[in-house]
């Protein structure tokens, strides 16, 4: 067949248009693009390979797994097209799938630091902070300037309790880019590494460049904050807190009543118990802990996975995709098909679960899913894993709402102002309360004040509802070396000790105080500028 010199230049400006239209997230224009291409090229590799990228944005897993192992099949020996592979699979929940697929384009071309970074990220969510480390050091000997690679490997270091090299790598990060928010952010989290008056003064002189971009003064406004409560300038901490807490809610509002709205329809529909499922054993290697973050929910979990029957696995994103694969299959989100759905129903939805998370019970015949979330789905967990446990975590609403507002959490969120973490807050109690009465046997609320007073009591208590003989590593899980991937990763690591950071602020917190008292009592807080203190 003779060259045709204009059919290649139609097809590369297409092709063109239709990545730059993925790039942008320009919908309309990503549609028209690639259903031309797909019309003039259907069995294309590039063609194929786009296609598997738009279905993927737009959660249509099996349709961007069927175009990417068709373009595969054409080009085999592609790196690139298996990292997009494993993107898909990893979006689609497969993840030691996708880390095989990883592996397979680092065997193709090892010179590809590409490769080496996604590897390190999927090793690193799959809580393998040493596979993780290994990976991204190798991403690194390729690319010295991955700035993203370095920050990624700094934070598997923090999680595997490396905390001066993290710190290393975090400089090294900021000696190259100082405006960098992920670099101060991360230094700041390091508990056992104190910000220095230089680090203070560093931040301060980036947060006036005026080209610097929201992540990065948001991020840097938080370490700011952090640093300067270290010193006990908490007034000062809290104003750097407001500044970075306007960006966000700037540029990502929390819709509060549309929230609250949908809490109050989840627990309308899940009034009484769904099923049994057939199987009523099933769950029985589970045990969920939710909660409000910085309630105690990872403390709760490393107590529980020193125990030689318990793995702790970390925050799982594997039962809402679950829930949300069968609310596609049932025709209705969640809680709409809960009503309608079947036994048989719920028990495939919980050995679908089980399935997902079998690699969690290697080594041990329990372990624990730590999504925090998760205290929405309580309903449909019982129904889906009727012998599963539930704790529920609580600690002083006061303390627990002042320590998310301080956690820098970069997405449309109910941390940005006092108003929203009260009426969150009071969503989350008054969920647990019906869980409690629907589930007495199987929910059970452990309070972080309780373990403070008398811990071994405390953990008793937990590991008798929990099904578990008296482990006396349990009391001492501060020795437990496992790695743990949470802004509290440092804390696990140490003695138990009481933190009562809101009392340091006093009055400075008063809007707080005002907010929960008001959202206790079904009304809003009078007009506050819980912003500027």
């Amino acid at each position: 067949m003779p060259h045709d010199s204009t059919r290649d230049a139609s097809y590369a400006r297409q092709l063109q248009a239709a990545a730059q239209a993925l790039e942008r997230a320009d919908a309309a224009r990503a549609v028209e693009s690639l259903a031309a291409l797909r019309r003039a090229y259907p069995d294309d590799p590039e063609v194929l390979r786009l296609t598997a990228i738009w279905s993927d944005l737009r959660g249509r897993h099996d349709d961007a797994l069927q175009a990417m192992r068709a373009a595969l099949a054409s080009r085999p020996r592609d790196a690139l097209y298996y990292n997009t592979f494993a993107t898909v699979l990893a979006n689609a929940g497969h993840t030691d799938d996708a880390i095989s697929a990883l592996r397979a384009a680092g065997e193709i071309d090892p010179g590809l630091s590409t490769t080496w970074y996604n590897l390190g990220v999927l090793l690193y969510r799959a809580v393998r902070p040493d596979d993780a480390i290994a990976a991204l050091q190798r991403a690194l000997a390729i690319d010295p300037n991955h700035t993203a690679a370095r920050t990624q490997l700094a934070m598997a270091l923090r999680d595997g309790g490396r905390s001066h090299e993290a710190e290393h790598e975090y400089r090294a990060v900021l000696e190259r880019e100082p405006a960098s928010g992920a670099a101060w952010q991360g230094l700041s989290d390091l508990k056992t590494v104190a910000l220095t008056r230089a680090d203070v003064e560093a931040m301060r002189h980036v947060l006036r460049t005026p080209e610097l971009s929201a992540n990065d003064q948001v991020e840097i406004h938080f370490a700011l904050a952090k640093a300067l409560d270290d010193t006990g300038a908490y007034a000062e901490s809290l104003a750097a807190l407001a500044a970075g807490k306007r960006v966000l809610q700037r540029n990502a509002p929390w819709q509060r009543a549309r929230f609250s709205a949908m809490v109050s329809h989840v627990l309308e529909v899940c009034t009484r118990p769904f099923g049994p499922a057939p199987a009523r054993t099933q769950g029985r290697e589970v045990v969920f802990i939710v909660g409000i973050p910085r309630s105690g929910t990872t403390l709760v979990e490393q107590i529980l996975a020193s125990h030689p029957d318990v793995n702790g696995s970390g925050e799982l994103q594997d039962l809402r995709a679950v829930i949300d694969a069968a609310s596609r299959e049932l025709g209705k989100p969640f809680p709409g098909f809960a009503p309608g759905a079947t036994p048989e129903d719920w028990e495939r939805m919980g050995a679908e679960y089980l399935r997902r998370t079998r690699r969690w019970r290697q080594g041990a015949p329990m372990f624990t899913d730590k999504f925090t979330g998760n205290w929405l789905f309580v309903g449909a967990i019982m129904a889906m894993l009727p012998a599963a446990r539930v704790v529920c975590c609580r600690r002083d609403p006061v303390e627990t709402c002042f320590a998310c507002y301080r956690q820098y959490r970069n997405q449309p969120d109910y941390t940005n102002t006092f108003d929203d973490l009260a009426g969150f807050w009071s969503d989350y109690d008054r969920a647990v309360k019906q869980w409690r009465r629907l589930y007495p046997d199987r929910v059970y609320e452990h309070s972080y004040e309780g373990l403070l007073q008398d811990t071994e009591a405390s953990v008793a208590r937990l590991l008798q509802f929990c099904g578990l003989p008296w482990a006396p590593a349990c009391v001492r899980f501060f020795e437990n070396a496992r790695p743990v991937r949470s802004p509290s990763a440092n804390q696990v690591r140490e003695p138990l000790r009481p933190v009562f950071r809101a009392a340091r602020y006093g009055r400075l917190l008063d809007p707080l105080r005002a907010a929960l008292a008001a959202a206790a009592n079904g009304t809003r807080s009078a007009p506050v500028d819980d912003e500027r203190p």
